[in-house]
């Protein structure tokens, strides 16, 4: 298991970064697509759905209302006098929405989850709140400030990345060695509060190398900080949720598409709360 992880991630890791860096936009949008749509295959899977028909037509949905939303708006317009493109932005405001009403499902859980659980409709609904607003971050941090300096945009992926990732290896080496308080034990039994305070410092020091890269005004320095603690955390959330869905579907991990690592989902889950929630607030407050 542990070859088939770092063998994947060998791989994956060099295509990762060349497409973010060097893909043109129009083909990033396209790759970023067929990402989703096969998280959305994967969703389909946690939302109760078993019949393969059923399982292919979501994907395909998801995958074809992102490459709508490109093809409704070239790469050039997404950002117009440095502000984003207003439906983007609502679709932003919608998924920081949806990312607090899964905080309080996530809170009362399994208290009123009769009300989703029985209906696959609903839980499908869910997916298309996490998966389609991850596409629409991506793409609005990828073409932020593109005209002044191509790889701006790549910048701001690869901080998200970076604090969730220095997160993730925070509260992982911090839960096993310290944890005792559970986080959510009903949803993430693994999950403890010593592991997420200290994925929370681990990201400080991503955090605090950015300022300093970015050269942020010192009186605006705090906001920085804020939105960065907010991004791990909610990516957190993030994992919460999946793990939400996938104790109620009754299975171990999204998917097998990536040997050793589970699904698409298992990889991506804290990051289709991250980008979401840092995009929107990076587009509201600090672009």
């Amino acid at each position: 298991m542990l070859k088939q992880r770092i063998l994947t991630a060998v791989i994956l890791a060099p295509l990762a970064l060349m497409a973010i860096l060097f893909l043109p936009l129009v083909s990033f949008q396209v790759v970023i697509a067929l990402v989703v749509g096969l998280g959305a295959w994967e969703w389909s899977s946690m939302s109760g759905i078993t019949r393969k028909f059923t399982k292919v037509s979501y994907a395909i949905l998801v995958t074809a209302i992102c490459l709508l939303l490109a093809f409704m708006l070239p790469t050039d317009m997404i950002w117009y006098q440095g502000k984003l493109n207003s439906l983007y932005h609502y679709i932003l405001s919608l998924a920081a929405l949806w990312w607090l009403i899964s905080l309080a499902m996530i809170i009362v859980y399994p208290r009123f989850s009769s009300i989703w659980y029985c209906s696959k409709p609903i839980r499908g609904i869910f997916g298309f709140f996490t998966l389609i607003p991850t596409w629409v971050a991506v793409i609005s941090l990828r073409t932020s400030l593109y005209d002044v300096d191509p790889f701006y945009g790549a910048s701001l992926i690869f901080y998200v990345l970076g604090i969730v990732w220095a997160a993730d290896i925070g509260a992982f080496f911090v839960g096993i060695k310290f944890g005792k308080h559970k986080l959510r034990p009903l949803v993430s039994p693994g999950k403890t509060l010593e592991g997420l305070m200290g994925g929370i410092f681990a990201s400080s020091l991503i955090i605090a190398f950015a300022a300093t890269h970015y050269q942020f005004d010192t009186s605006r320095m705090w906001l920085h900080v804020v939105i960065g603690a907010l991004t791990v955390g909610v990516s957190a959330l993030g994992d919460l949720n999946e793990s939400m869905f996938k104790r109620c579907a009754g299975i171990k991990d999204s998917g097998t598409l990536l040997p050793g690592h589970g699904g698409i989902m298992d990889r991506i889950d804290s990051l289709t709360a991250a980008f979401p929630v840092f995009a929107f607030c990076y587009v509201t407050w600090m672009a």
